[in-house]
């Protein structure tokens, strides 16, 4: 499943599941896009879950994103942990690829509600949620180490 990138001569992103291989381009990209990156580890548990995706455009790796489900009262609740652009790939609509093919995957999966959690000041990536159907739920003082604050954002699919 592709998306046509936004008025770009850009190819549009091809997303499928991480494997082994992506790894260190996943981690570099985590690296280059948040100032409290996950560890490399972190990336290694979840490759061969349906929901750990990345986007291809050319040849590299543009983008990815980890999401998973869990009980909750009997139905399951998707979780988006993490979703990152290359610096050079953002504005071309591998992020919106990317959350588009997560929530369908949790869909058929039978998840019915996925929440994240956004960083206050990331305007960007809360628009970007927003135009998913995503509702700001409740915010959680100091939720990252830096004693920022974060929005918990929900939408039912």
């Amino acid at each position: 499943m592709t998306t046509p990138a936004p008025d770009s001569d850009t190819p549009a992103p091809t997303v499928r599941e991480a494997v082994k291989a992506d790894l260190l381009a996943v981690y570099r990209i985590e690296k280059a896009s948040f100032p409290q990156p996950w560890p490399f580890a972190a990336f290694q548990r979840y490759v061969g879950e349906p929901t750990f995706l990345v986007a291809e455009v050319g040849a590299g790796v543009a983008g990815y994103i980890v999401a998973d489900s869990v009980p909750n009262h009997g139905r399951p609740l998707g979780h988006v942990k993490d979703l990152a652009v290359h610096p050079d790939q953002r504005g071309q609509g591998v992020g919106s690829t990317l959350l588009r093919r997560a929530l369908g995957v949790m869909r058929a999966q039978g998840v019915a509600e996925v929440k994240l959690e956004v960083r206050e000041s990331n305007e960007t990536a809360r628009n970007l949620y927003e135009s998913f159907g995503f509702d700001h739920r409740r915010t959680v003082p100091r939720y990252y180490d830096d004693g920022e604050n974060a929005l918990i954002m929900v939408v039912d699919l």
